[in-house]
């Protein structure tokens, strides 16, 4: 087939006719930013305003922030070629996003509580090496889950041909959490009361020592979006969260206003922490979060028991086991010079498979770092470290975050430090090759 007939083929499509509505806000959202910005001046300018004039404004506004939607609606095209996704933007200044298939990590589909009204739903993909995601906002719900599975098809190796009738690949389901189990481990999470005793007491001593109403409303209304976020908006968030398995790596499904769907790609996870508060310990109870490079994918279980959630993070690094808490060795005795009762929480396992390191007495966390994701590893150590002869042991991930191991002997850190290059190297030589569906 030529090049030309092969352009010829690629079409351009548009987003869903809803989308106009959406895109219609931003004139409205500049003058609302302005208002909140310096509302003294607002508020001169719309007490001289008559009645007459304030129905003129309005009159030419809506069909300006109508117009304004249409157009770029209008300048919106996107299109499916053999390598790449081409999305093309712009009113004014164009804009072309020419995303290569093969570096595409992860692509959700997302649904606010509006969006669900009305039948659309927003696809965003995660590329590898840029920080901004490129999304396609809006498009039918069907029309939205077939365009993914075509992608990850195509990134999969799939002919162009075939890619369309491949479909969204089948998933079987591994965990639910339900919603009271949900609720009962964020009432058992001291953020959550933290920010809230806060969100009580601070504006309490505030107005005793000041009796000014502007002070305490300024800093109560700030702490109490923090305890709701904390409290409620997580609920409202990680609701009903599902994890099945498919062939295109793990699906997380949640959502009580948003619905999400997303997926954690396989073999891209860095780091894996098993979270583990104090007052979910007599329940069993751990949260697991991840790091994704290049990806926003950061809770893979919100609240599971210890046995489930270590089976699912077998899934998502294969052949890892997480250590037991007897396998972790904790620094020597005298580290306590350094952090007094705190160094007790620290601890380290290496095995074959992964750099494993702990930290937390109160808030247990560990880290779970496959020896092939590690990019570089570091000794560092301070002055009063150095005194007592121990140092911390630093491994860099692709995700641009760091695990380390503290406190360490200081001659088992220089063998550590020795042994874990050699790790990474061999790792990454004997590592399977990233694909989708694979």
């Amino acid at each position: 087939m030529s090049t030309t007939e092969r352009r010829e083929e690629v079409t351009e499509r548009r987003l869903h006719p809803v989308t106009p509505l959406r895109r219609a806000w931003a004139p409205v959202a500049v003058l609302v930013g302005w208002a909140v910005h310096d509302p003294d001046q607002a508020q001169r300018q719309l007490t001289r305003l008559t009645t007459t004039t304030l129905l003129i404004g309005l009159a030419v506004l809506i069909p300006a922030a109508a117009l304004y939607g249409f157009l770029t609606w209008w300048f919106t095209h996107f299109a499916v070629t053999d390598t790449e996704l081409r999305i093309r933007t712009g009113l004014l200044f164009r804009r072309t996003a020419h995303i290569r298939l093969e570096r595409i990590q992860a692509i959700d589909v997302t649904q606010p509580l509006l969006a669900r009204v009305a039948g659309v739903a927003k696809l965003k993909l995660d590329v590898i090496g840029t920080d901004r995601k490129d999304e396609l906002a809006f498009l039918g719900a069907d029309e939205a889950r077939a365009l993914r599975a075509e992608l990850l098809a195509r990134a999969a190796g799939f002919a162009p041909e075939t890619a369309h009738e491949v479909g969204e690949a089948p998933a079987r389901q591994l965990l639910r959490v339900p919603p009271g189990v949900l609720a009962v481990s964020l009432l058992l999470t001291g953020a959550t009361w933290g920010t809230l005793i806060a969100a009580v007491v601070v504006p309490t001593l505030l107005w005793l020592a000041t009796h000014n109403l502007w002070t305490v409303l300024a800093t109560a209304l700030p702490l109490l979006g923090a305890a709701g976020a904390s409290s409620v908006g997580r609920f409202v968030g990680e609701y009903d969260w599902t994890v099945a398995e498919s062939p295109d790596g793990l699906r997380i499904d949640h959502g009580l206003l948003d619905r999400a769907h997303e997926t954690v790609p396989p073999g891209r996870v860095q780091t894996v922490r098993i979270v583990e508060p104090l007052l979910w310990r007599r329940r069993g109870w751990v949260r697991v979060e991840l790091d994704v490079a290049g990806s926003s994918n950061s809770v893979l279980l919100p609240v599971a028991p210890r046995e489930i959630a270590e089976s699912v993070v077998a899934r998502v690094l294969p052949g890892v086991t997480v250590p037991a808490r007897s396998a972790l060795s904790r620094p020597p005795r005298r580290s306590r010079r350094c952090v007094p009762l705190w160094w007790r929480g620290y601890g380290l396992a290496v095995t074959d498979a992964v750099f494993a390191a702990r930290h937390g007495l109160l808030r247990r966390s560990l880290a779970l770092v496959p020896h092939a994701k590690v990019q570089s590893v570091r000794l560092t150590q301070g002055p009063w470290q150095r005194l007592w002869r121990v140092a911390h042991v630093r491994v860099d991930t692709g995700a641009n975050k760091t695990v380390t191991a503290r406190l360490r002997d200081a001659g088992e850190a220089a063998e550590l430090l020795r042994d874990q290059a050699e790790r990474s190297r061999t790792g990454r030589r004997d590592a399977l090759p990233d694909r989708w569906m694979a």
